[in-house]
This record gives C-alpha cells, structure tokens and sequence, in this order.
C-alpha cells in the first residue's frame, strides 16, 4: 500500500485532542450547597481516579475519525496486478534487422526464416505486424491477423547499406504499445552488434506492455577487416600535390599483411602493403594522383579474404580544375597589403585561387565576371568603377573590402553606400590602441580565425552598419567586420587594411585562415567532405538557387528525385552507398561519394548480461511469459475511507449526545 499525498499523514497529531478532552484536562465538579466544614478533617485527595479514561466508546470514534480523516487526504492506494488471460488478444511484431552487417553469409535470409517460424504463435485473436529497422524503423503493413499477409511483408524486406540502432528500435515498439492498446511481443531478429546500441541505456527503455523476444542470427564475432576512411581533397588544382591517407582496421582479426589499392575510375593509381597488427587499426599514405580535369570516382581497396568482403572498399569522389582567379585592387603605391595578403593566400592549404593585381583604372576595363570575387584594399574608386562593381555584386558576385585612410576619406562605403563617420586613430604608444572583444564565430569567414585577441589595431574607420551583420567588434564597440547583402551578392568590409599599418593583423597566425576562409566563402567554394555516410543529408537548395531544379541521379543511374522534389527540396537523404550524381541548373555538376557507416563492420555481439537487462526495462515482461502480461495499476480507495469517515461522524455524533443527556440528568 502507498500514499498518492503522504504529507497530509501529518494530520494525525490531531488524535491529541481527543486524549486532551478524554483523560487530560483538569477535573472539574458542579459546587453543591453544604454546611460548615469546620468538623471535617483536611486531606488531599487523589486524583487518580479522575484521570481514568471515560466513555471509551466516544473515545475510540473521535480518534477513529480523525484517523481516518487523515488517511483520506493522504489518498492511499495499493497496486492492483491484473493478468491477460490466454484468451486476450496481443499484438505481434516480428522486428528485422536489415542494417549492412547484415548482408555478412545469409544472415538476413535466416532473420527472415526464423520470423517465418515465429509466426507459428499467431493465435485467431492475435495481430501481428512486420517492421524492419537499421537507423530508422520502416513498418512493412497494418496489424493484421492473416498469415499469409504478414508472410509475403517479410519476404519483402531487402538488405540495405543503413546501420542499426537498437534505440529506434525502443522508441517505435514504444510507439506501438501505445497505439496498438493491447499487449505488444515484439520478437527481435538480428546478428545484435554492440555497436547498435546507443550510448545512454535510458533509450532502450521498453513500454509497460511490451516483452522483447530476442532471436540472435549470430551468437559469436567474426574476425573482420575493412576500409574504415579515407581523406582525399575534394578538389585537386595540382595533381602532383595530393595527398591521401588510408586507414585500414582489423576488427578482432589476427596480425597480417594486406595489400592496399588506390583506385580511379575504375584503374589502379598504385598500391601499398601494410601491416595490420592483431585488433587495430594502420595508415597508409599515397602520394599524387594522375586526376583528369573533371569529376572522378576514386576508390581504395584491400585484400582481406575475410568473411565480410562488402567492407573492403572504400568510395570517394575528386574533382579536377584550375584554381581560379581574384582580382586585387590597389593603388600602385600601396604594395604592403597586396604583399600580406598574396603570402596569405600562398600559404592556404589548397591553391585553389590566383590573384590578378590590378589599379582602379586598370580595373575599370577589366571583366570582373571572369573573376571568383573581387577585393578592394584601401582605394579610391572612380564612379565608372563603381557600378561595374554594383552589377557584379547585384548579378551576385562578391567583394572584399579593405577601409585604409584613403578610401575612409570618402564618407561612404564603395557599393553598400554604408556612411562612415570618420576614422579613429590611436597612437603605438602604450596601450592606444582597440582589441578584438567580439567575434562571431560561426559565420564561414571567421570558423577557423580564432587567434584575433592579441591583435592591436592602430586605426579604423567609423561605419555606421545599419542592418548589415556585425562579425566582430572593436573594444570601443565599432564593427571591424560587416557583411551585407547588396541584390543577390554580397560585401564583406573589414574597416581597416593590410598592410600593417593601421593594425598588426598580418603578422598574427589567425590572418592566413582569414584570408583563405573568406576567400572560399566568397568565391562560392562548397567546403564539404569527399564523401559522406549512408543515412547522412545532402543539402540541395541554398539560398543563391532557391528555386532551381536540381537533377539527382542514384548509385543505381536513377533518378532519385520526382519533378515537384527538385524544385522544392532542400535536401536529400543518402541511403545507399556509391556515387550520387548532382546535376544544377547552373552547370555545376557535383559527384558525392557515400559510404556505410563503419561501425557496421565491427561484428562484436552484446553480452548476454545487457539483453537481459534491456528485456527487464518493459514492466511486466516475466509476467507475460506464459498465459498473457501483466499490468500493475494502482489502486485508489480514498472514496471508501470518505465513507468511513462520514459514518464515524454521525456515531460519533449520536453517542456523543447520549452522554452529554445522562450527565445533565445526573447533575
């Protein structure tokens, strides 16, 4: 039994009371008329027999009450257990694994035959469902009690590239308890890889009604190696500069030599052996590849003749081009900020950009569409200049700029037409000069610049930034770095320069990561990795093509998008693995490599101490093993203590009155 409200127990120091009235208040008599008692002698007397308890039946119904009263709002319950007899319907699900390890011998085909068997125990007044699962749960029909129906779902469950996830799992026979209002035995079929589980044990918590059934395909680990990553550029501007590492694992394995192929479109590159030491992982390194300009399907290989051959491999996708151009504008005067920055971008991890220097005459000729962006270091632009720059930027192109005294000298930003105040200027003297006490840290330009704090700036100009973003702030609250969106392009101002006179910023590490991250954020140069795992999302729609059809072709060469999708779609999901051709309106062909999530390939089996533990979260799961499930609810019974209550009180009442009438006629 238990208490729903137990604070209101506390009630009970009210029984008090009536010991108070029946045995320890003061005795009292009615005085009566007497004579002088000057011939009676003086004594004490004891008061012993007044404290004697008196009307023991008025006694025990005051307190009974009070009792009573107070067990009533403490609202006590008991668990009441209740059994489904073997006559009470109960809802079957036959759960499949059809994660990657389980393409390993005929693992699936078996899960497949033993769920067959297990619908044996589908009674007349039963339903049975079909569902499978790898990292989500696809239901395979409706409940249903026609064998034959749940039959043909399970024979039409296929193999996929997809992990498993006992928590997806949990969560949708969770679900089903709920929905389905009846009993759930949920038999499990699965090879049960440790690595399914999820990191908190609190998700694979089971309904109430829910007993897990588990059927394991495999009770041992196999030795097993596999292509666990590779890391390759995405883009390669200089074949003679690639360089891609492998990493090769053995998953229980013994030590050996295994032979690793570096593949592309189809022919080998070159090989290497490496030695595999017993259970852990090894690295090898290639160095060049001969990559014809295009998209390329790249691809490493290693002879394991292990029992699990799908691993071996290990896709990736390499895209050659030129670098492409930037165009530099400066006064001919001013060489120290095209120095700093031409070092910077020579010393980015990938030259993927040229730099075309140009004056603001000479540029007022030139074709600023032939270039990725456009920056302006300190300059004063003519007014022809200008719109070309403001239709580049409109058509959407992109532009740096660079706030040194002579362009703050106009009062106005080139392009944006931001007003600037003026220009604040501090002396190297002492401490006059303004830190970095802000920086926003999740805008492309600036993800890698975190080495900002120690870097002294000397002048800057005064911008009122309007409705422009804010990127970093001065320690005098001005902005030193403002983007803003000027038609479908965008200007990215830095209100001062580079060249190491207005500020220390170029001899600090954090400018060469600011040059390189704006230059491929500007520059529209996609950073994703080479390849992705199945079940990951790829983006398709940005906010430059909103609209845009976009073509997606599957590893198979089908279209993996309807007409309505490639217009609407903002992403896809990347459910098997092999290549995945892009194709966008804008000609930019993309070529994405996806590859099974390598924890698939580890065949460890959970302990038998985990299952256990896992069946024992549904509540009620022991009960159910034979005749049906049992539930335990509890019970609420205040209404009945209400009722003793009520009939304590009228007792109370009439005894009570009874003997106030016998003292009255005895007084």
């Amino acid at each position: 039994m238990g208490f729903l409200a137990p604070w209101f127990l506390a009630g009970l120091a009210a029984v008090a009371l009536p010991i108070w009235l029946h045995l320890l208040r003061q005795h009292k008599t009615a005085p009566l008329p007497f004579s002088s008692l000057m011939f009676f002698e003086r004594r004490t007397d004891s008061a012993i027999k007044h404290r004697r308890l008196r009307y023991l039946l008025l006694f025990g119904l005051r307190t009974s009450l009070l009792v009573l009263l107070a067990f009533a709002f403490a609202r006590p319950f008991v668990n009441s257990t209740t059994v489904a007899s073997a006559g009470g319907g109960k809802l079957i699900v036959l759960a499949i694994d059809h994660s990657f390890s389980m393409r390993q011998a005929d693992r699936l085909a078996r899960a497949k035959a033993d769920a067959e068997q297990a619908l044996s125990s589908l009674r007349a007044e039963d339903r049975g469902e079909v569902l499978s699962f790898g990292s989500h749960v696809q239901l395979m029909g409706d409940p249903t009690s026609d064998s034959e129906t749940l039959r043909a779902a399970i024979h039409s469950i296929r193999e996929s590239d997809d992990r498993s996830s006992f928590a997806e799992l949990a969560r949708a026979l969770r679900s089903l308890a709920q929905s389905a209002r009846m009993p759930v035995e949920a038999h499990l079929f699965s090879d049960m890889q440790k690595t399914s589980l999820p990191s908190s044990f609190a998700d694979l918590r089971l309904g109430e009604r829910v007993k897990l059934v588990p059927h394991q395909i495999a009770s041992q680990p196999i030795p097993n190696f596999a292509v666990e990553n590779v890391l390759a550029p995405r883009r390669v501007y200089d074949p003679k500069k690639v360089r891609i590492q492998v990493t090769v694992s053995s998953y229980g394995g013994p030590a050996a030599r295994r032979r690793v192929a570096l593949m592309l479109n189809g022919r080998e590159q070159s090989s290497k052996s490496v030695e595999m030491p017993a259970g852990e992982r090894a690295s090898v390194e290639f160095l060049g590849l001969d990559t014809p300009y295009g998209l390329n399907r790249g691809e490493v290989r290693i002879d394991s003749g292990d029992a699990f051959p799908a691993d071996d491999h290990f896709f990736f996708s390499v895209e050659r081009s030129d670098p492409r151009s930037i165009l530099f504008v400066h006064d001919a005067r001013d060489t120290r900020g095209l120095l700093y920055y031409r070092t910077a971008l020579e010393s980015s991890r990938e030259a993927a950009f040229t730099l075309d220097v140009a004056t603001p005459q000479q540029a007022a000729d030139s074709t600023l569409r032939s270039h990725a962006f456009v920056v302006l270091s300190d300059v004063t632009i003519p007014p022809g200049l200008e719109q070309s720059l403001v239709s580049y930027v409109r058509a959407g192109g992109s532009l740096l700029i660079a706030l040194g005294p002579d362009s703050a000298a106009g009062r106005r930003v080139p392009v944006t037409g931001a007003a600037i105040r003026g220009t604040r200027y501090a002396g190297r003297e002492g401490n006059r000069f303004e830190t970095v006490i802000w920086l926003d840290s999740s805008h492309p330009a600036t993800r890698r610049t975190t080495s900002w704090d120690d870097v002294k700036f000397y002048q800057t100009a005064a911008v009122e930034p309007g409705n422009s973003r804010v990127l970093a702030k001065a320690s005098d609250n001005s902005p030193l770095l403002i983007e803003t969106h000027v038609g479908e392009g965008r200007v990215l101002v830095f209100t001062s320069s580079f060249d190491n006179i207005s500020n220390d910023f170029p001899l600090h590490p954090g400018f060469v990561p600011f040059v390189e991250e704006t230059a491929h954020d500007l520059g529209h140069l996609d950073d994703r990795p080479a390849n992705f795992a199945v079940g990951s999302y790829l983006e398709l729609h940005t906010a430059r093509e909103p609209g845009a059809a976009i073509d997606v072709l599957d590893p198979r060469g089908a279209r993996a998008l309807t007409l309505a999708e490639s217009t609407r779609a903002q992403n896809i999901q990347l459910s098997e693995q092999g290549f995945y051709e892009v194709h966008r309106a804008n000609h930019h062909n993309e070529l994405v490599a996806v590859n099974p999530d390598r924890r698939e390939s580890d065949f460890s089996v959970v302990s038998p101490e985990t299952l256990a533990l896992w069946q024992n979260t549904g509540q009620g799961s022991a009960a159910a093993a034979g005749t049906g499930v049992s539930e335990r609810k509890p019970l609420d019974f205040w209404w009945y203590v209400m009722l003793l209550v009520l009939v304590a009180a009228i007792a109370e009442s009439l005894i009570g009155n009874w003997h106030l009438a016998v003292d009255k006629e005895a007084a």
